[in-house]
């Protein structure tokens, strides 16, 4: 309980005034890297991930090691009250409004995944690329 609580007041830190600051010409780009295998932690990101989308916010997620599983089918996320939906499908809203949403490098190389495993829409990450990507001066980071 103590980490959820630590994990959603760390949350509102990084998303306050994610809205205001999109219309002030700060960082108006959302990087958001998730790692843990935590229910309750890709759940809450991708949560978070949805409503700075709708404050205006560009969204990039990046799902690296355990938390790589929800971009394809055999992702068994707990469905989460009161939205009574799961992590993969919150994604999925993300990505069908515009977000990209890709698996790091080192996923498919490394496990029994292949890029057909991948949900329509997902793609492994360029490193290259998304190190430009944190590079720029718009971009606001969040992970977990």
């Amino acid at each position: 309980m103590r980490a959820i609580k630590t994990l959603a007041a760390s949350a509102l830190l990084a998303f306050a005034g994610a809205g205001a600051a999109a219309q002030a010409g700060e960082p108006s780009k959302l990087f958001v890297s998730v790692t843990s295998a935590d229910d309750h932690t890709q759940f809450m990101s991708m949560v978070l991930a949805n409503q700075s989308m709708r404050q205006g916010q560009e969204i990039r997620v990046l799902l690296c090691g355990p938390a790589a599983t929800m971009a394809t089918e055999d992702y068994d996320g707990a469905t989460m009250q009161p939205a009574d939906r799961n992590a993969q499908q919150l994604m999925m809203n993300l990505l069908n409004n515009g977000a990209t949403v890709e698996t790091c490098a080192i996923f498919l190389p490394n496990t029994d995944y292949t890029e057909a495993d991948l949900l329509e829409g997902i793609t492994p990450a360029d490193p290259e690329e998304v190190g430009a990507y944190m590079a720029d001066p718009n971009v606001r980071f969040f992970s977990n």
